[in-house]
C-alpha cells in the first residue's frame, strides 16, 4: 500500500513551502519517523518525517515551491526492507595512510571516503587537509598527489578555475530572503525611523568578564558573553522607558510590561531573529544560556516559528563581523532596535587626561511615531550608565538610591 506525505501546515500566514532538500534517495527505504526532507518557509526551516516505514517515492523534486497540502512524497509500505549491509574490508588505499608511520598509527584520511591514490592520501592525513577543498583530477573524483600540493601552495583558491572569469549566476531567492527582503522595505517605508547614537566605555564589563569568566563558566555551564549585560541593561532600560517597548497597532498603542527580547543571529540561510521570553526575570547566567541555545538552532536551522515570533524590542550585533557603525533598521512591528559594535581602543578625556580606553559605538534606531527625542536618547543613556557601571544592573540603578527609594 502506498501513503502519500504531505506539506503540513505549519503557521496561519504561510500558504507555501520550499523544497530545500531530500534526505531519503528516490526508492530508499525509510524507518517510521526518520526524516526523509527538508522544507523552508518564509520563516523557518522544517523537517518532513516517514508516517510509515517503506520505500519512498519522490514526487516534489529539489527547489519545488508547494502549497499547504502537495504531495511531496509516497512510501510504498508494502516494500521489503533491506537487509543489513555485510561489513566490507576497506580496501589497501585506505590503510595506507596508516601504515605509513608506525610511530603514528592513529593517523587517517581527513575524509575516509575519499578517492586518493595511496601517496594523496597519506599527504591528506599529515596535513589535515579537508578534502572536499581540493579539486581531484582524476576520473571519477580521483585525487592525484598533485591535486593535493596544488591545494596547499594555494589555499583558498580553485587551482582548476578559469582565470578572470566573467560567469554570471542566476540562483532563485529562498522563501526566508523574501520575507526579510519584504519585511526591511516594509520597516523603511512604513516608519517614521530616526537612529540616535552613544559610545560606551567597556572597561567595567571587560574586568569583570576578566575575573569571574572561569568561575561563572565552572557554576553555570555558559560562558560570561557581553549579550547578557547588554540584555540586562535594555530590560531595565525598557521598563524606565515603556514606549521603547511598545508598538503602534492602528489608533492604539500597545504597551509591554514584560521584556521579550529578539536577538538578531547570522544562520547559514539568512537573517534569523529569535526570541528571549521574560527575559527581565532572567539571571545572567539565564541570558547566557538562552543566547547559546538559540543560536545553536539558528546554525542547524532548528528553530521553530514560535520561536521568531512576539519579540518586543531586538538588540543586533554588528560588531562581531567588524562593524564599527551602523543605522538598524526596525524589526517591525516593533518600534526600536539596539546595534552594538565593535570594541575599538581610542584615547579618550578622562579628568583632564588623556587615557586609551576599550570604547564601542550603539545605536538605537527608533519609529518617531510612537518615540519622543527624550525616550529614545533617555533610553540610550541609561543603557550607556548601566554598562559602564555593571553593579548597577543589580538594582537598575545606583544602590543608594534604591535603598533610598529616590
Amino acid at each position: 500500500m502506498a501513503i502519500e506525505i504531505k506539506v503540513p501546515t505549519v503557521g496561519e500566514s504561510i500558504s507555501e513551502v520550499t523544497l530545500v532538500k531530500w534526505l531519503k534517495k528516490d526508492g530508499e527505504y525509510a524507518e517510521r519517523d526518520e526524516v526523509i526532507a527538508e522544507l523552508e518557509s518564509e520563516k523557518a526551516t522544517f523537517e518532513i518525517n516517514a508516517e510509515q516505514a517503506g520505500a519512498v517515492k519522490q514526487i516534489a523534486k529539489e527547489g519545488d515551491t508547494l502549497a499547504i497540502g502537495d504531495v511531496v512524497c509516497s512510501i510504498d509500505t508494502d516494500a521489503p526492507k533491506p537487509a543489513a549491509a555485510a561489513p566490507t574490508a576497506k580496501p589497501a588505499e585506505a590503510a595506507a595512510p596508516v601504515a605509513k608511520v608506525a610511530t603514528e598509527p592513529a593517523a587517517a584520511p581527513a575524509n575516509v571516503d575519499v578517492k586518493a591514490t595511496p601517496v594523496a592520501a597519506a599527504i591528506i592525513a599529515d596535513k589535515k587537509i579537508d578534502s572536499k577543498k581540493i579539486v581531484a583530477s582524476g576520473e571519477n573524483g580521483k585525487i592525484f598527489k598533485q591535486d593535493v600540493l596544488d591545494a596547499l601552495n594555494n589555499p583558498g583558491r580553485n587551482p582548476a578555475a578559469e582565470m578572470f572569469s566573467r560567469n554570471d549566476r542566476p540562483e532563485k531567492l529562498s522563501n526566508l530572503r523574501k520575507t526579510i527582503s519584504r519585511r526591511l522595505v516594509e520597516a523603511k517605508n512604513s516608519t517614521a525611523m530616526l537612529t540616535t547614537f552613544n559610545e560606551v566605555d567597556m572597561t567595567a564589563i571587560m574586568e569583570v568578564r576578566k575575573k569571574y569568566k572561569d568561575k561563572f563558566k565552572e557554576t553555570h555551564s555558559v560562558n560570561l558573553g557581553f549579550m547578557s549585560f547588554f540584555t540586562k541593561a535594555c530590560c531595565y532600560a525598557l521598563q524606565k522607558y515603556p514606549a521603547v517597548n511598545a508598538y503602534l497597532d492602528g489608533e492604539n498603542i500597545i504597551y509591554h510590561d514584560y521584556c521579550d527580547i529578539s536577538i538578531a543571529v547570522s544562520a547559514p540561510k539568512g537573517l534569523v531573529v529569535p526570541v528571549i521570553r521574560n527575559a527581565e526575570s532572567l539571571s545572567m547566567a539565564g541570558v547566557e544560556a538562552a543566547v547559546v541555545d538559540l543560536a545553536t538552532k539558528a546554525k542547524n536551522n532548528k528553530l521553530t516559528i514560535e520561536e521568531m515570533t512576539g519579540g518586543t524590542f531586538t538588540i543586533t550585533n554588528g560588531g562581531i563581523f567588524g562593524s564599527m557603525m551602523s543605522t538598524p533598521i526596525i524589526n517591525i512591528p516593533q518600534s526600536a532596535i539596539l546595534g552594538m559594535h565593535n570594541i575599538v581602543e581610542r584615547p579618550m578625556a578622562i579628568n583632564g587626561q588623556v587615557v586609551i580606553r576599550p570604547m564601542m559605538y550603539v545605536a538605537l534606531s527608533y519609529d518617531h511615531r510612537i518615540i519622543d527625542g527624550r525616550e529614545s536618547v533617555g533610553f540610550l543613556v541609561t543603557v550607556k550608565q548601566l554598562l559602564e557601571n555593571p553593579s548597577l544592573l543589580l538594582f537598575g540603578k545606583d544602590p543608594v538610591d534604591a535603598l533610598l527609594e529616590l
